[in-house]
Parts: C-alpha cells; sequence; structure tokens
C-alpha cells in the first residue's frame, strides 16, 4: 500500500479481511398435492434449470422428500424462497420452499 513520510513517521493503509457472507441452501419440499410439472416449472424460472436438471431435482424431491433448487447469500435465498411460494399460491398449489443455513 501507499506510504508517506509525516515528520519521520511513516503511516501505512491498514488492510481489513473481510469474511464472505453465509451461504444458505434453498429447498423445495415434497408434498401429495403439487404436480410434478408445476415443480418442473419452477426450478427452470426461479433457479434457471434447464429441463434435465429442474426433472433431476423434482424426482429427488418427489423419492426423498427435499432437493437442494441452490445454494445463495442470504438475501438471495430469502428473495427466491418468497417467490416461489408467491407463485406456487398465486397457481394454488401448497408447494413449501424454504432456506437454511449451508
Amino acid at each position: 500500500m501507499a506510504t508517506r513520510k509525516q515528520d519521520d513517521l511513516v503511516l501505512e493503509a491498514k488492510k481489513s479481511a473481510v469474511k464472505p457472507p453465509p451461504l444458505f441452501k434453498v429447498m423445495i419440499l415434497n408434498d401429495d398435492y403439487t404436480p410434478m410439472d408445476f415443480v418442473v416449472v419452477v426450478l427452470q424460472k426461479f433457479f434457471s434449470m434447464n429441463r434435465e436438471q429442474a426433472t433431476r431435482v423434482m424426482l429427488k424431491v418427489h423419492r426423498e422428500g427435499v432437493g437442494v433448487c441452490g445454494v445463495f447469500p442470504r438475501d438471495v435465498a430469502a428473495t427466491k424462497v418468497e417467490h416461489v411460494c408467491a407463485y406456487a399460491r398465486s397457481h394454488q398449489h401448497p408447494l413449501a420452499c424454504v432456506m437454511e443455513e449451508n
């Protein structure tokens, strides 16, 4: 960093260590009412997955009860959860989308 002499003193800029923000997993939970095709559409629309990726995640949700859609910083994850839940409700599906710290 830059140094400057001032009356025989050397001033140096301090480097501060900034930690990366904590990351959160966004997950979709299985239910008995939401159609599989709707889950695939949600994964494509909100998580930018292609049809094949979205189908894989949907099948994981169907078989195991939960599927990870992505890992994001807290504000992005919260926004995605809100958008998915609002979209599902507007189409009258009980699809649950949650987030947890990675």
